[in-house]
């Protein structure tokens, strides 16, 4: 069967390969962090489209995936048009789940917590007029957040006194938000410690409903019988990525290879 393709700066994607794995148990994923371009945030629109473009291109012709799902929320809002354009198969992209958390917010004050180059793109505050014009939006960005996930996922610990920081700018204000948009597919991999931190707040994110499309996009097999089995792909052979293996042997990711 042919595989899908996962696709992150990082590990962050590993949220949305969670979702997939479990709504999909029989689906092959070939998960890829460019690594060698981490991270996106602080590069330009210009350099993550160009960025993009070319690892996705490499994948398709080494794995021939029957989907790619960019799991990664600054490529997906700048290099999904371009990345439609040029490649033969579905190309899916996550943005922040804004439209959720207003639906389900009762105080009509929510949050969003992303990398500071999505909290401020245009794309979001589109999101927010179309979906959230009734709602009080606050908004934090963090990079710092980023390499916490990616630390902790390499089984190094967190420090809660800096999560408890980042999210001061939620909690210390009249009206805390009920909902908070976990922006970044980095963010979910620490709703655990976020929640220790937050516990009256209720954390969205697109995992399930990303997982929801591949599903309704790909081809389904006739009859399946039991788990597949996954690869991990980096684009750049460094230290870090032996410190990953445990998180990735979890994930049935048995197989690390280096992307020609």
């Amino acid at each position: 069967m042919s595989p899908i393709v996962i696709f992150d700066s990082g590990v962050g994607g590993l949220s949305i390969f969670d979702e997939v794995r479990q709504q999909l148990p029989w689906l092959p994923v070939v998960y890829c962090s460019d690594n060698a371009g981490f991270p996106y945030g602080p590069k330009s629109e210009a350099e993550v489209i160009a960025r993009v473009s070319e690892c996705l291109r490499r994948l398709l012709d080494t794995y021939r995936p029957q989907l790619m799902v960019i799991a990664c929320n600054t490529a997906s809002t700048v290099a999904l048009p371009r990345v439609r354009q040029e490649l033969p198969v579905p190309v899916v992209g996550v943005v922040p789940a804004i439209k959720t958390a207003a639906s389900l917010s009762q105080n009509r004050c929510i949050g969003l917590l992303a990398t500071p180059g999505t909290v401020n793109r245009p794309y979001t505050d589109q999101l927010i007029r179309e979906f959230a014009s009734d709602c009080d939006v606050v908004r934090v960005g963090s990079s710092e957040l980023v390499y916490l996930a990616e630390q902790q996922l390499r089984g190094l610990p967190v420090s809660q006194v800096h999560l408890t920081e980042i999210l001061s700018t939620f909690v210390h204000r009249p009206l805390i938000p009920d909902y908070i948009v976990l922006g970044c597919t980095h963010f979910p991999l620490m709703k655990a410690a976020l929640s220790a931190c937050a516990p009256d707040v209720r954390w969205v994110d697109s995992g399930q409903a990303i997982a929801r499309r591949v599903s309704n996009l790909i081809q389904k097999p006739d009859s399946v019988s039991g788990k597949a089995s996954h690869t991990a792909v980096f684009t750049q052979a460094c230290d870090t990525i032996e410190a990953l293996a445990p998180a990735l042997y979890a994930r049935s990711i048995g197989d690390i290879q280096l992307l020609s």
